[in-house]
Parts: structure tokens; C-alpha cells; sequence
């Protein structure tokens, strides 16, 4: 500290330096090196082993968690996978069941149009015609279609006549205009077929109309294999000579 001391000679004052009393400053580092720092390092490791264990185990459940996932991921695949192929099965079960549905009503269908139009033979057995003065000879059924179908060992003649056209043929033989085979196709016939050996026809006329007949001759003895059918199928009004 700086004091003037006054009555100097020269009129100038004389500075003079005195020592003046300050409070003691402790040192920085005094009370750092009279206290000794408190123990610290049990608890840090104490904490640190926590922490370490602590993080151990969140890494096993998650571990854990994660070996459950896959394991579960695993057998959620393996039902999915299971459930496609169980669902391709009964996809192809379905089409099955579908296509037989499907044939059994085409079946159904069938089945009631032969109620509705049955078929029945009418003359499979065969027989022989031994010359020109012989003929065979049967009636066409009404409502029926006539399905007129027959083969022979030799040339045949075969024609479709009505009642009173087959009458004239007969007449024609007792006049002794000619035998069987000729006066039987020679004097009006509805439907003929001359000099063959086999024949296929479907007759429509008589479906409306009970007044028809079939009749079959040969120039020289052959033997016939008929396989004659009706199938029910009634006109709704007189057809032919009806």
C-alpha cells in the first residue's frame, strides 16, 4: 500500500511504501491436500457390475425372445405350408365333386329323356326268306318313331307300305300279275329299297298314325338279320296317311 508523507522540503511529496496487513489467503490446492478425497471406487464398480449383469440379461431375453420368434416363425410356416397343400387337395376335390356333379346331372338328363322317349327293340331275330313267293311282313307301331335296320346275306328289297297299298300287292299275286317280290314293291309303297343288302332308316309317319307296315323280299333265297327299334315319340296331330 502506497502512503504521502507531507513536509518534504522541496514541496514534493514522498512516497514511501508500507506494508500494510491482508488477510491470510490459504493456498488453492490447501484444503485439497489436508482432506483426503473420500472413497469412491467400491461404489463405481459396484455399479458398473449392475450395469453389466443388468445388460446380460436384457441381451439373453432378448436372445431368447428372438430364439422364440424363429421357432415360432418356423412352425407358423410350416401350418401355412400345410394349410396351401391342404387347400390345393380340396381344390382339386372340388373340381373332381364339380365334374361329377356335372356328369351325374348330364346323366339325370339322359335318364329323363328316356322316360320321356324310351326305346324298345321290336325284331332282332333273324329269318330266312326262301324265294320270290316269300316276304316278311310286320307292322309299323303308332307314336313310335321306327328305326328300320337290317342286313342279309343276298340282295333284299325292302319298302315301307300303308294297309291298303300292301292289300294291293296281294291282289296283284292272287291276279297272277306277278310273284311276291315284284307285286309286294311294284303296286305303291310309301318308302322302298330295292336289290340291297343292307338298310337304315328312321320312319317318322307313323308317330301320329297307327297305318303302316314293313315288308321285306328277295328275288332268291337269303337269310335277314334285322335289328328293328321304336323309340316313344307321339306327334301332337295325325301325320301321314292320318
Amino acid at each position: 500500500m502506497a502512503v504521502e508523507t507531507p513536509g518534504a522540503t522541496d514541496g514534493s511529496a514522498e512516497i514511501s511504501t508500507v506494508p500494510t496487513l491482508e488477510e491470510p489467503r490459504p493456498e488453492p490446492f490447501a484444503y485439497q491436500a489436508s482432506v483426503p478425497p473420500p472413497p469412491v471406487a467400491p461404489p463405481r464398480r459396484r455399479r458398473s457390475l449392475l450395469w453389466y449383469a443388468a445388460l446380460l440379461v436384457a441381451v439373453a431375453i432378448t436372445l431368447g425372445g428372438l430364439g422364440l420368434l424363429y421357432v415360432d416363425d418356423q412352425s407358423w410356416q410350416q401350418q401355412a405350408g400345410q394349410l396351401r397343400h391342404d387347400n390345393a387337395s380340396l381344390h382339386e376335390q372340388l373340381l373332381t365333386s364339380q365334374t361329377a356333379a356335372s356328369d351325374a346331372q348330364d346323366q339325370v338328363k339322359s335318364l329323363q329323356a328316356e322316360l320321356q322317349h324310351p326305346s324298345l327293340g321290336l325284331w332282332n331275330v333273324p329269318e330266312k326268306i326262301n324265294g320270290p313267293d316269300w316276304y316278311l311282313a310286320g307292322g309299323v307301331p303308332d307314336t313310335f318313331t321306327y328305326h328300320l335296320n337290317a342286313t342279309a346275306t343276298g340282295p333284299m328289297n325292302v319298302s315301307i307300305l300303308t294297309f291298303e297299298q300292301f292289300a294291293a300287292g296281294i291282289e296283284c299275286v292272287d291276279a297272277g300279275r306277278g310273284d311276291a317280290n315284284y307285286c309286294l314293291n311294284h303296286s305303291g309303297t310309301v318308302k322302298s329299297w330295292l336289290s340291297v343288302r343292307s338298310v337304315s332308316y328312321d320312319f317318322h309317319l307313323a308317330e301320329g298314325c297307327a297305318g303302316y307296315m314293313a315288308v321285306f323280299t328277295a328275288p332268291a333265297a337269303v337269310t335277314v338279320n334285322p335289328d328293328v327299334s321304336v323309340t316313344y315319340n307321339p306327334a301332337p296331330t295325325f301325320t301321314g296317311e292320318c
